[in-house]
């Protein structure tokens, strides 16, 4: 502090300002941050009425309505519904108040050009303490939260300390538990090669045949996996499993890669690489590791060092969910992947978005220029299945091929070969869409 006061003793009238603003900011810092999404919840339904052009300004309307009810917060447009503001507080409490005045700003009819529309908005919200909360999981937070909002037609916040921590603690004692005693099984839905119509690799989805609850999905249990220090002992669990299964398949005559997704706050754990390392290696298995752009950011060095060690003794590296999240070309022309798989988000709606398409097309472009093998996930319709084979997409899995499938339904699969008739099915629409495409 005593070189701060020299400063501000030797600075001009202006530079004084200046450190006297710094000097406020540096001794009182926000305690939380917090990220907000507003969502156009009725966005189809309002176009439906007001056209497609119109309806691509309504997201500029809320914008305007949600900074003049709160100029101090940082909004952004991040999607054609969907707004993404951001603020920092001193209490947890201020998000609930941000969020109630927001609600109350949209409350009144938009006039849309001399028409007055009620719009539906969704809240979704993540808050976190400043230290200890990164960007990406914040995002991921208010992406959840969101996603819950919809369902439940009211405002949902995440909270990443404090609240919910007691619950944490319990369902991964639970898990610790599920893993002890084989409550966890997998579920696998294969990939198909395109070109080939061949189907040589599957992906693994782990499940919890809860005694008391039934089966329960990851999206309900791999986070408090993470935040509850057992998603190493789940993952090398997965490993196991995956190879034994990969054993019954090999003697039924069916030679698959098995590939498993893995938490990026595992590629800096040493201990987990090396037990990872020595399963793989001991067995001779052929893996591949499904992980996030996201998950490398968090600690690049690490996870791209630990990645080029499972790269070396053969397991395959497939970027997940590419264009959902942080995408860096910086980093992903550094790893050692050689499968990269676009996000369902574009996948699902790449025959009635203008957009979409484009981002695909350019993405598979990418990826053949870095030498990648590109996998579209969430194909659901033959016209889908039909402009990805025209695009150029090496591989493809989804419901339209098969939903994750128990080992026996998978050997089953295989051996009546039922991925033809998803084949034959699709080839109309292909000639169709194959002449669009090319003439577009």
């Amino acid at each position: 502090m005593a070189a701060f006061g020299s400063q501000m003793m030797h600075a001009s009238p202006s530079q004084r300002r200046g450190l006297a603003t710094l000097s406020s900011l540096v001794a009182h810092r926000p305690a939380w941050r917090f990220l907000v999404l507003a969502e156009i919840a009725n966005f189809a339904a309002v176009r439906r009425h007001v056209g497609c052009t119109r309806a691509g300004m309504l997201v500029g309307d809320v914008l305007t309505r949600l900074g003049g009810a709160l100029p101090h917060l940082r909004l952004s447009v991040a999607g054609r519904a969907t707004i993404e503001i951001a603020f920092e507080g001193d209490d947890a409490a201020d998000l609930d108040n941000t969020i109630d005045i927001l609600r109350c700003a949209c409350d009144s009819p938009f006039d849309l050009d001399g028409e007055m529309h009620r719009l539906e908005i969704a809240f979704g919200a993540a808050a976190g303490r400043v230290p200890q909360t990164d960007d990406v999981r914040l995002v991921e937070e208010a992406e959840a939260a969101l996603s819950e909002a919809r369902a439940a037609h009211s405002p949902v916040r995440h909270d990443l300390s404090g609240p919910g921590a007691r619950e944490i603690r319990r369902l991964a004692d639970e898990l610790r538990t599920a893993i002890d005693e084989d409550q966890l099984l997998l579920a696998y839905q294969p990939k198909i090669h395109v070109r080939r119509q061949e189907i040589n690799s599957a992906e693994a989805l782990v499940r919890w045949a809860h005694p008391e609850r039934g089966l329960i999905l990851p999206g309900d249990f791999i986070g408090a996996a993470e935040d509850g220090d057992v998603i190493d002992l789940l993952t090398l669990w997965t490993i196991r499993r995956a190879i034994i299964d990969q054993r019954s398949l090999q003697a039924a005559g069916h030679d698959l890669r098995i590939f498993i997704n893995i938490s990026g706050q595992l590629l800096a754990d040493q201990a987990f690489v090396d037990a990872a390392c020595h399963l793989v290696a001991e067995a001779d298995a052929k893996l591949g590791f499904e992980v996030t752009e996201t998950s490398v950011i968090r600690d690049p060095d690490s996870a791209i060092a630990n990645l080029q060690r499972f790269a070396d003794i053969g397991i395959i590296i497939a970027i997940d969910d590419y264009g959902a999240g942080l995408s860096s070309l910086a980093y992903l022309k550094q790893l050692p992947a050689r499968e990269l798989k676009i996000d369902k988000l574009f996948v699902t709606q790449l025959t009635s978005s203008n957009r979409d398409p484009l981002i695909v097309r350019s993405t598979i472009d990418l990826a053949h220029a870095l030498e990648m093998e590109v996998v579209a996930e969430g194909v659901e319709t033959h016209s889908a299945l039909a402009l990805l084979t025209v695009m150029g997409c090496d591989m493809v899995q989804g419901f339209l091929i098969s939903r994750p499938i128990a080992l026996e339904a998978l050997l089953t699969f295989l051996e009546e070969d039922r991925h033809h008739h998803v084949s034959q099915d699709t080839r109309a629409s292909f000639t169709n869409l194959a002449t669009a495409w090319k003439r577009g």
